[in-house]
């Protein structure tokens, strides 16, 4: 399957390489190299590009390439999905996925992508069982395997992977058993200048942190599970009870684990947008006048932070004389983005950003006003309308669960025993 992996910083200068069938040269992924350096912007470069002999499969993440080379013919799903089960195990393992991190605990990434695929094949993807296998860098680990040569690898064999539930260590005991849940959700809409919707879907994922004694069976059921358009399982969901009976039944794995993403249409349900852009951009000679408002719907109920608004202005842009009732506005000389850090919306004072830029006039204007994207975020808001109806908890020491208690700022609800 998988022959080699390569972590690639922007520069092309090659961090980690790992050989699971012979040595496979540098070479073979010069045609990446072609096309990271044909392009100004990192995401632009292809994931897949296939080369003479070898197929090169890659992700970007914390700007730096993690790239798989495949020779044969293999699901290029399949090879995405290891890359980032790889990349969030780094992260889980050390904060970060950056050159520092690397050099810094390069001995422990090559142990972890041994345990994690076998002969170019996944094998080991559950951090809970890595855990015991490869045990994570920490202070005092760093000062004993420095002075008595002990290496990170665990001198026995996780008691999951002995047992029909890999995904899970056996004898996991809390003094308070718990789980928390979180609905993450993100809204990706486009809208005319006009206000109408060309198009909307959301794309969520349920993330959960289980610190449950012994070996729990969980059963989560939606009000509406019908809006969900497309949805993929962590291996620990019982996929045959989720197609006859819509609810999902699973034994957790111990600590953080993603238990399912999914997709939600305009089609399937009303998506609610909660907030609104009204730009007026004009060109003419040597300048541009702008004038963009941003505001939130009163029916939402929820404040919005963290509002970004960026402005992608021509290349010819040279300097903005902006001004904002809220925030900050800066253009980027290189990238020629005016970014309008609004924050958090105010609710007596609605952002509004005027002003011009000066163009060059030497070069042509452009042929259309340009695509202003917004970021934002909303606690405790699920755009898609998904409900959930109730968390049932059978296991050792444990009486069904009828209930669910929402915590206020986190968006996460708690479930205890």
């Amino acid at each position: 399957m998988i022959q080699a992996l390569f972590a690639i910083n922007t520069s092309g200068e090659t961090l980690l390489e790992k050989h699971y069938r012979g040595v496979t040269p540098k070479a073979v992924f010069d045609p990446f190299i072609d096309a990271l350096n044909k392009t100004t912007n990192p995401d632009d470069v292809a994931p897949v590009i296939v080369g003479p002999r070898h197929c090169l499969i890659s992700i970007y993440r914390q700007r730096i390439f993690f790239l798989a080379i495949v020779q044969t013919d293999v699901t290029p799903l399949l090879v995405f999905e290891f890359l980032h089960r790889a990349v969030d195990t780094f992260v889980e393992y050390f904060g970060d996925f950056n050159e520092a991190s690397i050099k810094e605990h390069a001995v422990t990434y090559f142990e972890l992508l041994d345990e994690m695929m076998d002969n170019g094949f996944p094998l080991t993807t559950e951090s809970n069982i890595l855990k015991e296998l490869i045990l994570p860098p920490s202070i005092i680990r760093s000062v004993v395997n420095t002075f008595a040569s002990q290496a990170n690898v665990a001198s026995a064999v996780p008691t999951g992977q002995l047992s029909s539930i890999p995904w899970r260590r056996m004898g996991v005991r809390y003094a308070t058993n718990a789980m928390y849940i979180d609905f993450i959700e993100e809204l990706d809409v486009i809208i005319d200048r006009n206000g109408a919707t060309i198009s909307a879907e959301v794309q969520g994922e349920v993330r959960c942190n289980s610190n449950l004694s012994g070996m729990p069976d969980l059963v989560l059921s939606f009000a509406n599970p019908r809006v969900f358009d497309d949805i993929s399982f962590h291996p620990c969901v019982r996929f045959k009870r989720w197609e006859s009976e819509r609810v999902l039944s699973f034994v957790p794995p111990d600590g953080h684990f993603k238990l399912c993403s999914y997709r939600v249409g305009s089609t399937t349900a009303p998506l609610q947008i909660p907030v609104y852009v009204k730009p007026m951009i004009s060109f003419s000679a040597g300048v541009c006048k702008l004038e963009v408002n941003v505001g939130f719907k009163q029916n939402m109920g929820k404040a919005v932070e963290d509002v970004v608004v960026i402005i992608p202005l021509p290349p010819s842009a040279i300097s903005a004389n902006i001004s904002q009732t809220v925030g900050n506005a800066v253009l980027d000389p290189v990238s020629k983005n005016l970014r309008w850090d609004i924050g958090k919306i105010p609710l007596n004072k609605l952002p509004v950003l005027k002003g011009s830029v000066t163009l060059q006039t030497s070069m042509p204007l452009p042929e259309a006003n340009p695509t202003i994207t917004l970021e934002f975020k909303i606690q405790q808001l699920a755009t898609s309308g998904i409900k959930v109806n109730k968390l049932d908890l059978y296991g050792e020491k444990y009486k069904p669960f009828k209930g669910v208690k929402y915590l206020t700022k986190s968006g996460r609800f708690q479930v205890r025993s």
